[in-house]
């Protein structure tokens, strides 16, 4: 079996000798956490408080479930993966924020001092923190129990097939030209794709499966039958972007593609490259092949695009149709609006999800919009967090990018690398778009970012059996 020598290699593997009980309960979490990101994605992004509700008693029963596998095999359940400090590291931040750590002498007509805090919104400080400590457990139970091999392919093709499924439902959707998602909730404030309430948010959870279906479909341990199927889910997914009408979302499906050449090109391991480099002189009808498919899914691509009518959306999304009234192209405005609340607030920011508030002290337009993001993911950090925060989700960014990279580097040419090639495009790829909006911000794709994360970098036992990664207690 191919394995990588992740750098989150928990402190002691122990041969798994407990029962079938253990077994069954290992595969209940597995299917569940499988279920988080595609049942948050199908609930309108997870963005509702009713599916949070829902969203948490789900993990609260991965979580009791890790408890009862800790409990029978006596060991701790837990991987070292460095990437879980950065989120430690957010959450402890929040906390910060939202402590009472004095009174406002302003408020005297009040009978009671109000207390004051750091976040200038801790209410949405507060819910922010809730979403984190989520997070934070689905991907620490994702390390814990995606342990093998087999859990891994199953990961890696629900995303993809999930993804296409979800790209087949927006064109019809498009198609149907449908009164909100589902024909039941209406928008009127934001433009809707899918089951998702923003079109832009859609495309980035197309670049996360895509990168997936992308490295998978030219992959030489791909066999035949399944790169048509592979094909299929590329074209959808590709059609369902660029009818999206997100430039974002477009230039991060073009870093996705980018990033998956770069690695097949220039990842390949020391040992294989002479036998790799020999095959590919061999085999120049291959090189053909390969080339008169992607031009041929490129014209899919285009051409389903318009006509399915979309051609409008086409010129939008590479930049030169006309220009819409909606708050997204406001851009300009509000990235230096970030930088004020940065400047004012540089060491632990103005408060996590706070920045729609934040905002109206430094707004010089009408007051028509209420604008609650900055439109760019990593300013809002630096305007939430300041500097501390700034440097949890880079942190985060540089540990999964070594990880994922060394995994790939230390693999030999299959599914796990194939994989793990797929996962890290469709990270970077979101990663890009989040410099022109904030994907990540919506729960659905947060939790499949993190999915991604772990196929990228999680370290697999050599043992298909073994339910979990233990140090002693």
């Amino acid at each position: 079996m191919e394995t990588g020598e992740a750098q989150n290699t928990p402190v002691r593997f122990i041969p798994v000798t407990t029962g079938e009980e253990t077994s069954r309960l290992s595969s209940v979490a597995f299917f569940l956490l499988c279920t988080i990101p595609c049942l948050s994605a199908v609930l309108f992004g997870g963005v509702d408080n009713g599916t949070w509700i829902l969203i948490s008693a789900i993990s609260l029963i991965v979580f009791l479930i890790w408890l009862a596998e800790e409990w029978n095999a006596d060991a701790f359940l837990i991987n070292t993966s460095a990437p879980q400090l950065s989120i430690i590291g957010l959450i402890l931040i929040g906390i910060i924020q939202v402590m009472p750590l004095g009174s406002d002498v302003s408020a005297g007509v009040l009978a009671v001092p109000v207390a004051k805090t750091l976040s200038l919104e801790p209410y949405a400080t507060r819910l922010f923190l809730a979403e984190l400590v989520l997070y934070l457990v689905f991907f620490a139970a994702c390390l814990v129990f995606i342990n093998n091999e087999r859990r891994l392919k199953k990961a890696v093709w629900l995303v993809v097939i999930f993804g296409a499924l979800m790209a087949f439902f927006g064109i019809l959707q498009r198609i149907a030209n449908t009164d909100g998602i589902y024909g039941l909730r209406a928008t009127p404030q934001a433009i809707p794709f899918g089951p998702f309430v923003n079109q832009h948010h859609f495309a980035a959870i197309m670049e996360m499966t895509g990168g997936g279906a992308i490295a998978l479909l030219v992959g030489r341990s791909t066999g035949r039958d399944k790169r048509l199927l592979l094909g299929i889910a590329v074209s959808l997914m590709g059609v369902a972007l660029v009818l999206t009408s997100s430039r974002g979302g477009m230039i991060g499906a073009a870093a996705v593609v980018t990033f998956i050449l770069v690695l097949k090109v220039f990842s390949r391991k020391k040992s294989g490259r002479a036998v790799e480099a020999s095959a590919d002189r061999s085999d120049p009808k291959a090189k053909i092949i390969m080339a008169v498919s992607a031009a041929a899914l490129i014209l899919v691509v285009v051409g389903t695009v318009i006509l399915v009518g979309g051609g409008d959306s086409l010129l939008r999304g590479v930049g030169i149709g006309g220009v819409q009234s909606d708050i997204s192209n406001g851009r300009a405005h509000f990235w230096p609006v970030a930088l004020k609340i940065f400047l004012a607030h540089p060491i632990l920011g103005a408060g996590l999800d706070a920045f729609g508030t934040a905002y109206t002290k430094y707004d010089t337009w009408n007051g028509t919009f209420r604008v609650e993001q900055a439109h760019n993911e990593y300013l809002q950090t630096l305007a939430d967090a300041g500097v501390v925060g700034f440097f949890c989700i880079t942190s985060y960014i540089y540990f999964l990018f070594r990880k994922g990279l060394a995994v790939i580097a230390e693999t030999s040419e299959g599914f796990r690398r194939n994989a793990a090639i797929g996962a890290l495009a469709g990270c970077f790829g979101v990663l890009v778009h989040s410099f022109f909006d904030f994907p990540l911000r919506t729960p659905s794709n947060a939790f499949f970012f993190l999915l991604l994360s772990v196929v990228a970098t999680v370290a697999l036992k050599p043992d298909e059996r073994s339910h979990g990664q233990r140090h002693h207690k």
